[in-house]
């Protein structure tokens, strides 16, 4: 396999069950069908952590492997809340803000004085 088909090949994936399929790994349906999102960004997740590419391509591929199987693995045993995979999950209370009824007004040009 070549760079360009390996990229290609990459670029035609579309769903968790593809990556997975397509990286050999053995997985339980109903923990990818509750996770996939989670799964996939947990893997570019890993991906983007990783410096430099191996320069050959059954590197890269087995590197992309490894870096799957590990994302995958961590719903096994986890959820997404536990994870907190996604900014949602990693964001505090809802934060209150207090704007002067003032401050409203005089964006308003015929608004009665407060």
């Amino acid at each position: 396999m070549t760079d360009d088909e390996f990229d290609l090949d990459l670029s035609e994936l579309s769903s968790a069950e593809d990556f997975l399929d397509y990286f050999a790994i053995a997985y339980e349906p109903a923990v990818v069908q509750v996770n996939r999102l989670h799964i996939l960004q947990r893997f570019h997740d890993y991906l983007e952590q990783v410096d430099e590419m191996p320069d050959s391509t059954q590197a890269r591929w087995a590197l992309h492997a490894d870096l799957l199987k590990a994302a995958y693995q961590d719903f096994l045993a986890s959820n997404a809340a536990t994870e907190k995979v996604f900014r949602v999950f990693r964001m505090n209370e809802p934060r209150s803000v207090a704007v002067p009824l003032s401050d409203l007004t005089k964006q308003v040009p015929h608004a009665p004085p407060v």
